[in-house]
């Protein structure tokens, strides 16, 4: 049985389910990357202002749809009201302008919220963060997440965003916001693999008809730089190299991404795995043809050890934000 190839998401509209990551891609390398991608048929795009890339996929979208190469509406694009300074009520619709501007669209399909926390960005404005005297992070305790979720409704009823969701937060913090909202969250996009399963967030969007998107899907390695520079050592998980996901490879003559992806897109979940190599593109876009056996997966689901690479804790001091969803 084939997998499905599109989330048909609450707002009405649907998302196609393997999208193209482009977080740590520089724009040298995104405008090359983004121009095969589409060439090998990826339709969905995600980005976000703090990944400094999108006027250069904004420049690749507006040549593909002006040259009669793409349709806007084969598209799916989701960005991001930004964390740094962003999560302020007042500037929902300046930021996503800024966006739209960038990326030289009319409309994004899929606008979240990046962060269920703020930080302050320093006085010069030139996007690096203000900093305390011991390196942590200022951060912003005024967020005000039902503030910002009506601004983001008003959005939809512009026309600037087809949809609009939710990323990185909890239960207890989306429990909040459906309580108040007109419309509900569309979409929760988390850290998912098979390291960090989080089984009761996922049952609970299930059962509130919230699509999720898995960001990181084969883990992050290119995160630890930013630790790194942050002075933070971390032990990062290599998931190519766990032997049962090696052992299925195998079996398929497939990746051990391709085994790491099918098994998420399985359970209904979309993937957006990062990726500025053509030969991994066309790999993590080519899924479809085989399937997992039930004894595979829950294989693969015994592998759930709570691991989370994306803990922001190269953000020196942000786990004391009140809105720290972790």
């Amino acid at each position: 049985m084939a997998v499905q190839q599109y989330l048909h998401l609450s707002s009405g509209h649907k998302m196609p389910i393997l999208g193209l990551g482009t977080w740590m891609a520089k724009e040298e390398e995104t405008i090359v990357a983004l121009n095969e991608a589409l060439a090998m048929g990826y339709r969905h795009i995600d980005t976000a202002p703090v990944y400094l890339n999108e006027q250069a996929i904004g420049g690749v979208l507006k040549e593909w749809i002006s040259s009669g190469k793409i349709k806007r509406s084969e598209l799916f694009i989701t960005t991001k009201l930004p964390t740094p300074g962003g999560n302020n009520h007042e500037l929902v619709e300046l930021s996503l302008r800024k966006s739209l501007q960038d990326l030289q669209l009319d409309y994004i399909d899929l606008y979240l919220i990046h962060a269920p926390f703020t930080v302050v960005l320093a006085d010069d404005n030139g996007g690096d963060l203000k900093r305390n005297a011991d390196g942590s992070v200022v951060i912003d305790g005024s967020t005000d997440h039902i503030g910002i979720w009506k601004e983001m409704e008003g959005l939809v009823a512009k026309g600037l965003a087809k949809s609009i969701g939710i990323s990185n937060f909890n239960i207890k913090q989306i429990e909040r916001l459906r309580k108040h909202c007109k419309i509900q969250p569309a979409v929760l996009q988390i850290e998912y693999h098979v390291y960090l399963q989080q089984p009761d967030l996922i049952e609970y969007c299930r059962s509130a008809n919230i699509a999720i998107t898995a960001y990181s899907p084969l883990g992050s390695k290119g995160v630890a730089n930013l630790y790194k520079m942050a002075g933070v050592k971390r032990d990062l998980p290599d998931l190519f190299d766990i032997p049962a996901v090696k052992e299925i490879a195998k079996k398929y003559n497939k990746s051990a991404a391709q085994i790491l992806l099918r098994w998420i897109v399985d359970k209904g979940i979309s993937v957006i795995p990062k990726s500025t190599n053509s030969k991994r593109m066309h790999e993590n876009k080519d899924i479809f043809d085989f399937k997992l056996n039930q004894q595979e997966i829950e294989q693969l689901n015994k592998l759930d050890a709570n691991i989370r690479v994306v803990d922001f804790g190269y953000l020196k001091g942000i786990n004391k934000h009140p809105e720290f969803p972790f």
